[in-house]
C-alpha cells in the first residue's frame, strides 16, 4: 500500500492524535455535520456518516458531541455552513498529493493550504490535477495476528464482497468499493472476523517509490505539516516506501 497508509499507522502507534484530542474532535465533527447534510442523519442509508461516527466513538469523543454535529448537518441546531473544498498538489521528488478540507472560510483555507505546500517544499497544483489518480474505496482493517496464513482471510473477503486484499506490517488492508464498505464489514463479522477500523478513503491508482531515508523525511514533514492544517480533514499521496525507509524516516520526524 502507498506509503500515507503506512505514515497514519506509525502516526497511531506514536499516539499522535491523542496528543491533538481536541483538534481532532473538532475535525471529526465537521466530518460528521458534512456527512448529515449531504446525506442525512440515518446512518443506515449515509455510509459516510457511519463511517464518521464510528471514527468519533473509536477516539472516544462524547456522545452529546456526535449528537450535536449530526443536527448541526440536519439543520435542527443553527451553526456555520461548512464547505467541501479539495486541494491537489505536488510534493518532493513529483509526489501526488490529494487534501480533503471543510471550511467556513474559503480564502483562509487555501492561504493556509499553499504556505504549507510552499514551507515542505511542495506547490499547490490546479483544481483537477490529480483527482483521477485518487479512487473513493472502503477500507477495513484486520490485524495479522488473527490470521497468520492470508491465504484463509481472503477466501472470507471474497465470500463477504470485498474487492482486494494486502498486508501493510500487522495489519491486513481489506478494499472495498466506496457504497459497499459496511454491507463487507457486516458479513466479515458475521463471519467472525474481528476487524480494528472500517473508512471511507482514497487509494492511488499509481505510486511513486522513496528509497531514499532523507527524502522520505521530507515528504512525511510536508503531510505532517498539511495535517496539522485546521481546516485539513485527510491527506492522501502516492508515494511509497519499504517498512525500514518509513520507520527511519519516522524517527527523524
Amino acid at each position: 500500500m502507498a506509503g500515507h497508509s503506512k505514515w497514519a499507522n506509525i502516526q497511531h502507534r506514536k499516539g499522535a492524535q491523542d496528543a491533538k484530542r481536541n483538534k481532532l474532535f473538532t475535525k471529526i465533527a465537521k466530518e460528521i455535520q458534512i456527512a448529515a447534510k449531504l446525506g442525512g442523519g440515518d446512518v443506515d442509508s449515509n455510509p459516510r456518516l457511519r463511517s464518521a461516527i464510528q471514527l468519533g466513538k473509536k477516539n472516544s469523543m462524547p456522545a452529546k458531541n456526535i449528537d450535536n454535529a449530526i443536527k448541526r448537518g440536519t439543520g435542527e441546531i443553527e451553526s456555520e455552513a461548512l464547505a467541501e473544498i479539495n486541494y491537489e498538489g505536488y510534493g518532493p521528488n513529483g509526489i501526488a498529493i490529494f487534501v480533503e478540507t471543510s471550511t467556513d472560510n474559503k480564502n483562509r483555507t487555501v492561504s493556509d493550504v499553499r504556505s504549507s505546500f510552499t514551507k515542505g517544499g511542495g506547490q499547490l497544483g490546479a483544481n483537477g490535477s490529480f483527482d483521477w489518480m485518487f479512487e473513493r474505496k472502503g477500507l477495513i482493517k484486520v490485524a495479522y495476528e488473527h490470521y497468520k496464513v492470508e491465504d484463509d482471510l481472503l477466501e472470507l473477503v471474497m465470500e463477504a464482497g470485498g474487492e482486494d486484499l494486502k498486508r501493510d506490517g500487522d495489519m491486513y488492508e481489506i478494499y472495498t468499493a466506496y457504497e459497499d464498505l459496511f454491507t463487507v464489514k457486516d458479513a466479515l463479522e458475521k463471519l467472525s472476523v474481528h476487524i480494528e477500523e472500517a473508512e471511507l478513503t482514497r487509494v492511488p491508482k499509481d505510486t511513486t517509490e522513496i528509497t531514499d531515508v532523507e527524502e522520505a523525511v521530507k515528504v512525511l514533514k510536508l503531510l505532517q505539516r498539511l495535517d496539522d492544517c485546521d481546516d485539513v480533514m485527510k491527506v492522501y499521496s502516492n508515494f511509497d516506501c519499504s517498512d525500514d525507509v518509513m520507520e527511519q524516516a519516522a524517527d527523524k520526524l
